[in-house]
């Protein structure tokens, strides 16, 4: 049995993220958010139903523009990232900006962002970097939890950005990092953190079924994420 804030991974491939997504749509295969025993999440939080129906239902909107796609280019013009990561978070119980999602460079050499807005000067990652998290999920093509992430080496370049409603910035406690790919190539990274002083103010640790959201809304993200960034 794995320890609780240990690191779990899962290799990614295109077809893991197509099948996610076409499961999510299903309520029979729909994941429960965890909460602890004898407690429940704060009032302005949705239930675990609603994270679980959040879910899905962003995942079947994704799927529907990534069809639509294929014979309608007009289609992208219904895409929208902030929406998405506003959504993803809602559906995880985290802030929009604790989800951060990058694109990779044309030649595939850096890691760039394109949410939240407030980060997209903050310039390049490369790829090869040792420290950056998002850089080792794209070289690696493998999603990962890590619950006890601020005890970890790691870049902290978007931790410097103060969280809407929040004041000053905070550490990333505990995070969702997942490859985003068309086809068999990685275009992206979509990581959702939860922040905070230390581990209990930023709230849960992630599991497995959260993980399991996150890779749902990958596979269609990707296929519309390839038109934004213009590959």
């Amino acid at each position: 049995m794995q320890a609780a804030g240990e690191t779990r991974s899962l290799t990614v491939s295109s077809n893991d993220s197509d099948n996610l997504a076409r499961e999510m749509v299903s309520p029979s295969t729909l994941g429960l958010m965890w909460v602890a025993p004898g407690t429940l999440p704060p009032p302005s939080r949705p239930l675990r139903g609603d994270q679980s129906n959040m879910s899905a239902s962003l995942v079947s909107e994704l799927q529907r523009l990534a069809d639509a796609l294929e014979s309608d280019s007009a289609a992208a013009s219904q895409f929208s990232l902030p929406s998405v990561a506003a959504r993803l978070a809602e559906s995880l119980c985290v802030q929009p900006d604790e989800v951060a999602i990058f694109g990779v460079s044309t030649r595939g050499r850096h890691l760039y962002f394109l949410f939240p807005e407030e980060l997209k000067n903050l310039g390049n990652i490369p790829l090869s970097s040792a420290s950056s998290f998002a850089a080792r999920t794209a070289r690696e093509r493998r999603a990962r939890i890590v619950n006890k992430f601020a005890s970890t080496r790691h870049s902290t370049v978007s931790e410097c950005a103060p969280l809407a409603g929040r004041a000053g910035a905070r550490a990333i406690q505990k995070i969702v990092s997942a490859p985003i790919l068309s086809g068999e190539m990685v275009i992206g990274v979509v990581q959702i953190s939860r922040r905070g002083r230390n581990a209990t103010e930023a709230g849960p640790d992630f599991t497995p079924e959260d993980l399991g959201k996150v890779l749902a809304v990958c596979g269609p993200l990707g296929k519309l994420l390839q038109r934004l960034v213009g590959e």
